[in-house]
């Protein structure tokens, strides 16, 4: 993805408005996120709109956010000079976040929105503009197994669905009669992904590092991603081999090229949310380097509600279509699983516009 196709990209705001969104999901939480609307002249001075989505977790920050706005961002810009005058602008206007990492999902929205803005005024989309086709776009649904952990839901989102593949957070509480119970109920090459959820810190996700679960998954599902495993004196002789550590993902440490290069090891595969990156251009300087050094990628989502889920799904569409997508459509985070999913991979549009899929 090269920066340099957007930077000069013309952009014009004439107003700014936000949309609170909310919904239950299935992993037993209600989402809350926020739409965030740039308003400017169109090719014949229509109005259009470029929207983006914060995907921050704390509900009372988008209350917040409601309650006292953004600060003014109208005015004439490149995507580029756009992008340096949000660095000076603190979009936390009722005080610091709880997390340091909400401040890059912020600004990630309000960036797409005005990425997605510049390109409507261009009269043109994203693929047209850094000269890439969308291919099919293979995704994988992200779940959970409940507590106790059981297959139900794989059960029956395999009803549906029957090829689908999955991305499961293994718990303490797996053992392998559970593991026999997956592959009886989908077959354990359907796991694509295992998220350990070892690397954050401060969250309500947090996993502790345990080796004897980390040996039952690594051992039982020889085929799988590993995503975030928290290595201590305990765990890290887990990964000593390097044919596991092909198989180990980073996702919640990545932020830039600079996290890349901190990892312990070179890494094989990375798990690319857009919003953590913060800016346009560091998402565009992470994924060229790692085409340059052909570091696998997959796009990773995170309950987005509105016109996040998309862009997510365009990014992928573009960069990374054959990966383990964790993009699955919205509906397949709703608690109760729906009749009709997609199936995947899904058809790109077929007269994308903008930044939206």
């Amino acid at each position: 993805m090269e920066y340099e196709r957007l930077a000069d990209l013309p952009v014009t705001i004439d107003s700014v408005s936000i949309d609170r969104l909310e919904r239950d999901t299935s992993s037993d939480f209600t989402r809350v996120t926020t739409e965030i609307s740039l308003s400017g002249p169109g090719p014949d001075d229509d109005p259009v709109v470029g929207i983006g989505e914060d995907v921050t977790y704390e509900a009372a920050e988008h209350d917040a956010l409601a309650e006292h706005d953004l600060p003014d961002l109208t005015g004439e810009y490149t995507v580029d000079s756009f992008s340096h005058a949000l660095a000076e602008r603190d979009l936390f206007p009722a005080g610091a976040p709880d997390r340091a990492v909400f401040r890059n999902y912020r600004r990630w929205a309000v960036e797409s929105a005005a990425l997605d803005l510049a390109l409507r005024q261009a009269g043109t989309d994203l693929a047209s503009a850094i000269d890439r086709s969308l291919d099919p776009l293979r995704f994988v649904s992200s779940t959970r197994l409940g507590d106790p952990p059981t297959t139900d839901r794989l059960a029956d989102l395999r009803d549906r669905v029957p090829d689908l593949g999955f991305k499961l957070d293994p718990t303490p509480e797996w053992d392998a009669d559970l593991v026999a119970d997956v592959d009886d109920t989908v077959g354990l090459d359907a796991v694509r992904i295992l998220d350990l959820k070892g690397q954050y810190e401060g969250t309500d996700v947090d996993a502790p590092a345990d080796p004897d679960l980390y040996g039952l998954v690594l051992d039982a599902f020889p085929d799988a991603v590993i995503e975030d495993p928290a290595l201590t004196d305990e765990t890290e002789p887990l990964f000593e081999d390097p044919d596991v550590r092909a198989r180990v993902s980073w996702d919640a440490p990545i932020h830039g090229v600079e996290d890349v290069e901190a990892l312990p090891w070179e890494p094989d595969w990375l798990n690319v949310k857009p919003s953590r990156f913060g800016s346009i251009e560091s998402l565009c300087e992470t994924i060229r380097y790692c085409d340059e050094r052909g570091i696998r990628l997959y796009g990773g989502g995170q309950f987005e509600l509105g016109v996040g889920r998309g862009h997510v799904q365009f990014l992928a569409s573009l960069f990374y279509p054959d990966g383990p997508n964790d993009v699955a459509p919205g509906i397949y985070n709703d608690p109760d699983v729906a009749e009709g999913l997609p199936a995947s991979p899904l058809d790109p549009p077929a007269e994308p516009a903008g930044f939206r899929w």
